[in-house]
């Protein structure tokens, strides 16, 4: 006889209890008759009975029942009709109870249950148990976990609070559906024998198996497995894959729970065309704060270049220690002040995606502490970063240490308005190149006021010193970003005024908002190109810096130019769709040159026209277009989509990004490019999806003269099936990669997922 999880066991105890009476005369019979006749024979009543009486001390039993018979001469006390027992946080329910004083034995008959101190609860038709109720045996017995979970079993016993099921099975599946019909519960657990320790939380297998959606998998001999969230020490759920670079993997997590508030993983992975590797994840909790870290180590043959093309033969590459590791933690040290920091290394530039870790391209590492205070604000921090592309210097990768900031925000008692007051200053070092130290201070005040006829004007002021040393300043490729070396000084000032006028009223059943804004500011002329530019290399003119008192992202550079910025807001909600759009240009009213390199859309005194324009509609759409036109010809130099259509179920994405801005080559990230995204999901059942997405790289000589792409070549493609209900989540994922780079080659690449609610972590 092989025990089962299934509605026809479950229905003979779970659902007789009391909660559940109600629904068995009408409702639940109604919902899944068939059921209710195969699996139900006599529903209890109600219990009419008031709880019984909580004893005062260990040796007295709390008793509650309809009748009570006694039997002097053999000492036994008979209670009968909804009987409740209390003792030591153990509580027992049953249709009948007989209570054999001199042995201290206590049968219970007819829909027993028996919850411990733990919150678990034991359910069956007959209990046989001791006066104390801590131990007993029952047949044909369910276990409801107060953790989560649920056993089965043709026979279980409790002795010193250990629960001892044989023939038994244990899920974390839901065994009854939304209307509350029973259901096969999509994974259990078959075993001769299970062992539940309420205390370490952990279930304990022998012979055990697994059987999904009703079909028997592979035998797991010794399966042992914490459950609930506490969970404790043991093995977790294997990660298969299969890919280009490795060959066919297998990860086997171990989990260790050292603490109630630390805890190690640690994950070895096998390859069959690669040496294994070790990866270890440590987690602790503090009173204070959190930090964790993650390591892998293994040794293999790597990429002796920086170049992409060198592939991995004997006379390019070399066996060697191959590792990453990944720290990062935050300590809150008192409401106002914290601590944290990170630590990103890799052994070589192409370990990450070999072994499919991360893609990224660089990896920073910080430290630092900040102090939050109510109108103040305090950072020191420092950074260093590890480039992982192919062609990058090292050497010419900066560290920066320290990055001080302060800020303090005032009332002005004058003007009225808010100040804030500013001092910064960053030092940054280079291996092999130019070295840059900065600091400055700031003030900046701003008033905002609303006019007799609706206009919301903002007065701004702003002044700021600056403080530069550099040396080594020849090592930079880019002229214009090196600066004279030795000690330079600038000072800034900017006034502007801006005023926003909107109209609001109803259209179209909701409310309609049109705003058209001015802004107007005066800087004089500066000595820029005459400082070093670390952080301002980036510009670009988007709809988010149309209207900033400065376009460049950092400090470095500050737009010097008097100009006048004019633009148009639109805004309609209504209560199913909202249309947010804005569009404007901005014109330099003095003639001198502008810093601002061509295909910025800044380099002319009259810039190019951007806007955004964002529609959504309930949960199904969201819809953001981008634009940037040519303020000569209208060509579009910037064109970016992003579109989200379906439901959380079936959705369909589209990314779509062109930049030609005829920007020089040798400038930092404005170099043109076209991309496509596209991803989708699709249920076709209730709890089974298909999945995939895709990157494609459009560029072609048009946007990049030296490209020598044919204008469409693919990036990444990946498709999946995926199942996820209440306790699995069971997936399939297929991938090709286009780009080889080092060691990481293209190729193909399989995934299988697979997660079990209620084991593990």
């Amino acid at each position: 006889m092989r025990p089962s999880i299934r509605p026809r066991r479950l229905r003979n105890t779970l659902f007789s209890l009391p909660f559940r009476a109600a629904l068995l005369g009408g409702v639940a019979l109604a919902a899944c008759p068939q059921a209710i006749a195969q699996q139900l024979n006599e529903p209890q009543a109600p219990i009419s009975t008031p709880d019984a009486p909580v004893p005062e001390n260990d040796d007295q039993l709390g008793f509650a029942a309809d009748a009570l018979q006694y039997d002097s001469n053999a000492d036994i006390v008979t209670a009968s009709g909804n009987v409740q027992l209390l003792r030591d946080g153990n509580r027992l329910r049953a249709d009948k109870v007989v209570w054999n004083r001199n042995s201290g034995k206590v049968e219970a008959l007819g829909n027993v249950s028996v919850t411990d101190p733990e919150g678990n609860i034991a359910y069956g038709d007959r209990f046989d148990v001791t006066d104390t109720l801590r131990d007993g045996a029952v047949d044909n017995m369910l276990l409801v976990l107060q953790s989560g979970g649920r056993l089965a079993a043709v026979k279980g016993e409790r002795v010193n609070g250990i629960y001892t099921l044989h023939r038994a099975a244990y899920t974390g599946c839901a065994v009854e559906d939304s209307k509350g019909c029973p259901k096969e519960p999509t994974w259990q657990i078959n075993a001769v024998r299970v062992i539940y320790d309420p205390t370490r939380q952990r279930v304990t297998y022998k012979n055990a198996n697994i059987e999904l959606f009703g079909l028997p998998l592979i035998p797991l001999p010794g399966l042992s497995h914490p459950v609930g969230d506490g969970g404790s020490s043991g093995l977790l759920v294997p990660n298969l894959r299969y890919d280009r670079n490795n060959g066919f993997e297998v990860a086997l997590p171990y989990y260790f729970k050292l603490a109630p508030n630390r805890d190690l993983t640690v994950t070895p992975h096998v390859y069959t065309d690669a040496l294994p590797m070790l990866e270890t994840n440590f987690r602790h909790l503090t009173d204070r704060g959190a930090y964790q870290i993650t390591g892998y180590l293994t040794q293999g043959s790597r990429v002796a270049t920086g170049d992409s093309s060198v592939g991995t033969t004997p006379a390019s590459a070399q066996k060697d220690i191959r590792g990453y590791l990944d720290a990062s933690g935050a300590l809150q040290l008192s409401p106002q002040w914290s601590v944290d920091g990170s630590i990103r290394l890799v052994t070589d530039r192409t370990f990450l995606r070999r072994y499919d870790i991360s893609r990224e391209d660089r990896l920073r590492s910080t430290i630092g502490a900040q102090r939050i205070g109510q109108d103040s604000y305090f950072s020191i921090r420092g950074w260093a970063v590890q480039t992982l592309r192919q062609g990058d210097s090292q050497g010419n990768t900066p560290i920066a240490l320290p990055v001080i900031d302060y800020r303090l925000r005032l009332k002005d008692p004058l003007l009225g308005g808010i100040l804030q007051l500013q001092a910064n200053t960053l030092a940054i070092t280079r291996t092999s190149g130019q070295d840059t130290q900065r600091a400055f201070a700031a003030a900046e005040w701003n008033l905002r006021t609303l006019t007799g006829l609706g206009q919301e004007v903002t007065f701004t002021g702003y002044l700021r010193g600056d403080a530069y040393h550099s040396s080594d300043n020849d090592l930079t490729a880019v002229t214009s970003y090196a600066g004279k070396p030795g000690w330079q000084a600038r000072g800034i000032a900017a006034a502007a005024v801006d005023m926003r006028w909107p109209f609001v009223g109803e259209a179209f059943g909701g409310v309609q908002r049109i705003a058209p804004r001015v802004q107007i500011v005066a800087s004089p002329h500066l000595a820029n190109l005459s400082l070093p530019n670390e952080d301002a290399r980036a510009v670009d003119l988007e709809d988010s810096n149309l209207f900033a008192l400065n376009r460049f992202a950092g400090y470095d550079r500050f737009e010097d130019s008097s100009r006048v910025t004019y633009g148009l807001e639109y805004g309609l909600d209504l209560p199913s769709f909202s249309l947010q759009s804005i569009i404007g240009q901005s014109y330099r009213l003095n003639r001198r040159e502008s810093i601002l390199p061509d295909g910025t859309g800044l380099s002319g005194r009259t810039s190019d026209i951007v806007g955004r324009t964002t529609v959504r509609y309930k949960d199904f759409l969201s819809f953001t277009h981008r634009f940037r036109l040519d303020k000569d010809n209208l060509s579009v130099r910037r064109n970016e989509v992003d579109a989200t259509i379906g439901t959380k179920q079936t959705y369909a994405m589209v990314g779509y990004l062109r930049l030609n801005r005829n920007a020089s080559s040798a400038l930092e990230d404005l170099q043109d490019r076209e991309e496509l995204r596209l991803g989708a999901r699709v249920q076709f059942a209730r709890f089974w999806s298909v999945f995939g997405s895709t990157v494609v790289d459009l560029t072609d000589a048009k946007e990049d003269p030296v490209s020598v792409s044919d204008g469409y070549q693919p990036v990444r493609h990946r498709l999946g099936v995926a199942y996820e209900d209440d306790c699995l989540t069971l997936g399939l994922t297929w991938r090709r990669d286009y780009q080889t780079n080092g060691d990481a080659r293209k190729g193909n690449g399989f995934q299988l997922r697979l997660a079990f609610r209620n084991i593990g972590i």
